[in-house]
Order: structure tokens, then sequence, then C-alpha cells
């Protein structure tokens, strides 16, 4: 009798590729001109993250060959504190993707304001536009999953091509004139630099923690996966310096921080404005793509949640073609709510706000996390030198993570406290589902 083929696995390299994709997404592209409003100083941010998230990433990688569970970093969490540890990193986990979707959606308005400038002339006409994305793309989820994924795949490059082109050939174009009145314009000192855009470039790192994820596909897991998350976020933090850098260099600062697609516009100085329009349509269908595959995950992570009665089960509830469009619907009206409630006067604005709530409800649950590895490692035996090191580079990535709460800002933080009072309140009523109704003695 014949073998039955085993299904081939990933390698190194192509699991360093996939984790270096999954990370650069739509999530640079406003960058460069929200940047641009503090000068170039705030590329040294870039140093700061690159290292602060090779640290998270390391720790991950390690936490998720402790624990394969379903549930990701709740998971991880759940083996230090239990369901209620699971539950406060889940709720603000996705939270913090449903943020992370308007913010999407406001990166693929600025760039639709080039061809429909309406979009870009009142914060009205902004919301407006951002809240009939938000709506068109979650209707258009309605059908099911269906070829939501292979969508999502073809158009990330989109970003990733032009980004990565820009990192290579935007060199011939840099003018060091150009950088050198970028630099400092608000005169901070270097250590301001250095933390002037830690939100806004750690946004470009976030989704790193899916990394380990693949671990059941690749070939050597316990080698390949920690080396895989550190080549891939190493290899994207370079393109973003690169980029962010030379884009610095070819656009002036003025107007790099008040273009709605700034790699559109660098695009348009280099070639012609014809080129700059490709690019800036290519940047829409990037953005377009990524939102409508992220409006399904994240309505598929309730759905999830409600499956382990650890969320509100209508979001479990799913038509015949497998979507949850009562979860995806109550998903509208909160990402509908998040627009307005962050409606400022520009469109780079409301974007940074967003960005910065992202940012702080996402690292706050990577801190709860990475601080069970202790306990991870403790259960599977593991001491010595690699504890050690371990718990080395977890402390790294934590203190990095608490920073980078700090420096999104009071408004974010207090945002953030909201947030998690509100999965407080819910948790009170889902919590004796998991309780043991026995008498505990005194």
């Amino acid at each position: 009798m014949a073998e039955t083929a085993q299904p081939k696995k990933m390698n190194l390299i192509q699991l360093t590729f996939i984790v270096a994709v999954n990370m650069m997404g739509s999530g640079i592209i406003m960058l460069p001109s929200n940047m641009a409003k503090v000068g170039a100083i705030s590329l040294l941010s870039w140093l700061v993250t690159a290292v602060g998230s090779m640290a998270i990433a390391w720790g991950f990688a390690q936490a998720g060959l402790f624990n394969s569970r379903q549930g990701g970093l709740a998971a991880y969490a759940e083996d230090a504190y239990g369901k209620d540890g699971y539950f406060t990193v889940f709720f603000l986990y996705f939270l913090s993707l449903v943020i992370a979707n308007v913010a999407i959606a406001i990166s693929a308005v600025g760039y639709l304001a080039t061809f429909l400038p309406w979009l870009s002339s009142t914060p009205i006409a902004t919301c407006i536009g951002v809240i009939i994305l938000l709506w068109l793309t979650t209707i258009a989820n309605f059908g099911g999953p269906g070829i939501t994924g292979k969508i999502g795949a073809v158009t990330v490059w989109g970003v990733i091509i032009p980004v990565g082109l820009l990192s290579i050939i935007g060199w011939f174009w840099f003018n060091k004139e150009t950088f050198n009145a970028a630099w400092n314009p608000q005169n901070l000192t270097l250590v301001q630099g250095m933390g002037s855009s830690i939100t806004l470039t750690l946004w470009a790192f976030l989704g790193m923690e899916s990394a380990a994820q693949n671990s059941n596909a690749v070939e050597n897991p316990k080698r390949d996966v920690p080396l895989a998350c550190m080549f891939g976020t190493l290899g994207a933090a370079v393109i973003y310096i690169l980029s962010t850098t030379v884009i610095q260099g070819i656009v002036p600062n003025a107007e790099l921080a008040a273009s709605t697609g700034p790699f559109g516009l660098a695009y348009a100085k280099m070639f012609n404005p014809t080129i700059g329009w490709i690019i800036m349509v290519l940047a829409v269908i990037a953005c377009v793509g990524s939102l409508l595959g992220w409006q399904f995950t994240v309505a598929q992570t309730g759905k999830a949640a409600a499956d382990d009665r650890m969320f509100p089960a209508l979001f479990s509830k799913i038509n015949s073609k497998g979507a949850p469009i009562r979860g995806m619907i109550v998903l509208g009206i909160v990402q509908t709510l998040m627009a307005l409630m962050t409606i400022s006067p520009t469109l780079n604005e409301q974007f940074s706000a967003l960005v910065s709530l992202s940012v702080v409800t996402n690292v706050i649950p990577y801190i709860v996390a990475l601080s069970a590895l202790a306990v991870m490692m403790r259960n599977a035996g593991v001491s010595g030198g690699k504890y050690t090191l371990n718990m080395i580079v977890v402390l790294v990535a934590m203190l990095y993570s608490t920073y980078a709460v700090y420096a999104s800002g009071a408004t974010a933080v207090i945002g953030g406290v909201l947030v998690m009072c509100v999965g407080f309140i819910i948790w009170g009523f889902i919590a004796p589902r998991f309780v043991n109704t026995k008498t505990i003695s005194a």
C-alpha cells in the first residue's frame, strides 16, 4: 500500500516572508505624513521600535511553542491569570482590531481624496466617507468567507510593491538639502525625537503576534518560528526605515505633512503625476482589500469567543454562508461610533488619534500575555540559560510596551482605561459561567 503523501511544510525562508508580509499590510501608507509633522528627527523612533518589536516578536514566538491552544494572546494569558485574564486580553485585543479598522478606512479615504477632493474638504465629509467605506466592506462580507482571503493576499501587494520599491530606487531622487531642512523644525531634543512617533512606528508592526500561529505548518518549528519572527520583523523594519527616510529627502516637509497620500506624492515627484496617480490607486485597492479581510477576521474572532461562551451569544449566529452577520452589524455600529468620536479637523489628526488608541489597547494585552511566559516555561520544565535568555528578552519587550503606552498620550491612555472598564462590566455578567459553584471554605 502506498504511503499517504504528507502536506509539504514551510521552510525558514517561506515563513520569514509570510511574517514580513503580514505586518506590512496597509499600516505604513499614512505614516510619512504624520511623522513629517514632527520632522525627520521622528525617524529615530524607528530605532527604538525596531528593537522593542523584535523583543516582542521573540517573546510571542517562544510562547507559541509552549502553548499551541486556540486563542493566541488570550490563551497565553490564561496560563498565568485564568479565564479572567483570557477575557481581558481577548477583549482589549479585539477592540484594538476594531479601532485599527477605522484607521485603515481613514488611510483609504486619504488616498481616495486625490480623486474625490470633497472627502477631505471638511471633517464631516471625511467622517462620512470613512463610515460609508466601513459599511461597504462590512456588507461585502455578508456572503461568507468566499474569496475574501484570496483578495487580501493579492491587494496587499498594492502597498508592499510601492513601499519596497521606494526603499531601493528612491535614493536616486534623494536630496540632502531637502532632508536637512526637514530634520528638526520643532527644535526637539534627541530624547524627544526618539519618543515623538513611538505609537506611529509601533502601529506599523502590529500583527507580529500572529507569527507563531503557523508553527504547525513549519518543518522545524522549535528552530524556525523564533528565527522567522526575528528575521521577518527585522526585514519589515529595514523597509519601513528606508522608505520613510528616503521620502523625507524627496518631498519637502511642509508638503509631506499636509499630504493625505504621501507615497503617491513621492512617486509623482520622482516620475510624473500619472505614476503618482497609479500609486494612489494601488494604495486604495490595498486598503480596501485589507479592510475587507479584517472586517471578516474581527467578526470571526468575536464568533470564536462567543462559541467559547466568552462573548455575547449573538456573535456566534451565522447565516447559511457562514457569515456572522449579527456580529458584523454590531461591529459596524461600534466602528461608526469610533469614527464619530474621533472626528478631527484634519484626516491626519483623526488617523493619529485612532492609531494611539489602537496601540494602547493592543500593547496592554502584549504585556499581560508576555508576562505569562515565565509560567509557561516552568510548566514545560525549561530552566538554565534558555529560561534566563527568554526572561531578559521578554523584560525588554514589556518595558518597551509600557513606554509605548506612556508615549501614546493622556487621551489615548484614558480611552484605553475606559475600554477596560467596559470589558470588566461585560466580564461581570459572563464570569459566573466559569465559576465553580462549590462553596470555598474560609
